[in-house]
């Protein structure tokens, strides 16, 4: 078939990866984001789709909107059968999801209708969630509403960040993904209505969603910690200044709620249960270090607390 494929972020890269190099399907066009500033250089950068795109010599679409007649007259002109979707990041209109004959096909990290929206591995592991997945289906107007076509699980681990559980998800979702594309045209693969229940959704991740709020147990600032690492990233405030955390662990002891206390064995703070012990953190300006590191150069007063 010929394909468009549409997708912006890392986790997307697997999958137009698979269609590149398994060659069954022509892939005409990518479909991403426009260009945008990021890194401590601010320098106006490629998505990473883009970039695998550019390094195959397959031409790129950044519209600012896909609802721009400029870019829905060249997607006409290209004529693909059929769109495979991974985190493209922006509403299609319509008009635009008529265009390919066998429709846009999203692939979506999370077992629906569990999770349907912006963040669904976050969602996941801040939920406690112990399985997993990925799952394809026909995209429709409604917000991830649409038929499934298949799905993979994955089990979730203790110690699973979103960054590592997502990695792990993009990569058998593009396995995933490849063959749902095969079976439609194939015509060996019909697509299922989601059930009605069990619908939940995940609203993206703000930055001031990692902001730690040390009135809870600690499985629940363990499991948002995760949640929200690599990005935005969990954090809190010593002292009026802003600490980056990373993954933290869970010890069997008590301390008084948002009190710091500094040991030879590490940087521990309180919850409303058990401690907590902080692993690598990163003050504003400088490089993640050891929790240790930080409070010895920190010089922190008996009893200080963090907010």
């Amino acid at each position: 078939m010929r394909i468009v494929f549409a997708g912006t972020p890392e986790p997307a890269v697997p999958s137009l990866r698979r269609f590149i190099e398994s060659g069954r399907h022509e892939v005409v066009a990518v479909l991403t984001r426009p260009d945008a500033i990021a890194g401590r250089g601010r320098k106006v950068t490629r998505s990473p789709v883009g970039m695998l795109a550019d390094e195959h010599g397959i031409p790129v679409l950044t519209p600012k909107r896909p609802s721009e007649p400029e870019f829905m007259a060249q997607l006409t002109e290209l004529a693909p059968d059929c769109c495979p979707v991974v985190a493209y990041g922006a509403l299609l209109p319509q008009a635009v999801l008529d265009i390919p004959r066998f429709g846009w096909i999203n692939l979506h990290f999370s077992l629906l209708p569990a999770w349907r929206g912006a963040a669904p591995v976050q969602a996941a592991i801040d939920a406690g969630d112990e399985i997993t997945g990925a799952s394809t289906f026909q995209i429709e107007a409604g917000l991830d509403t649409g038929p499934v076509f298949g799905v993979v699980t994955e089990k979730i681990a203790v110690t699973d960040t979103a960054g590592a559980l997502l990695g792990r998800l993009a990569e058998t979702g593009a396995r995933l993904l490849e063959t749902t594309i095969d079976g439609v045209e194939d015509a060996t693969l019909q697509a299922v209505p989601q059930p009605t229940d069990g619908v939940s959704y995940a609203p993206k991740v703000l930055p001031e969603d990692g902001h730690i709020r040390w009135d809870q147990p600690a499985l629940a600032i363990n499991r948002r910690i995760r949640a929200v690492t690599p990005a935005p990233g969990a954090w809190t405030e010593v002292g009026g200044t802003r600490l980056k955390l990373g993954p933290v662990e869970m010890v069997e002891e008590h301390l008084p709620a948002r009190v710091i206390e500094v040991r030879k064995t590490g940087v521990f703070i309180g919850t409303v249960t058990t401690a907590i012990r902080l692993d690598q953190v990163q003050p504003q300006g400088k490089r993640m270090m050891s929790a240790l590191d930080w409070a010895r150069g920190a010089r922190l007063e008996p009893g200080a607390v963090v907010a």
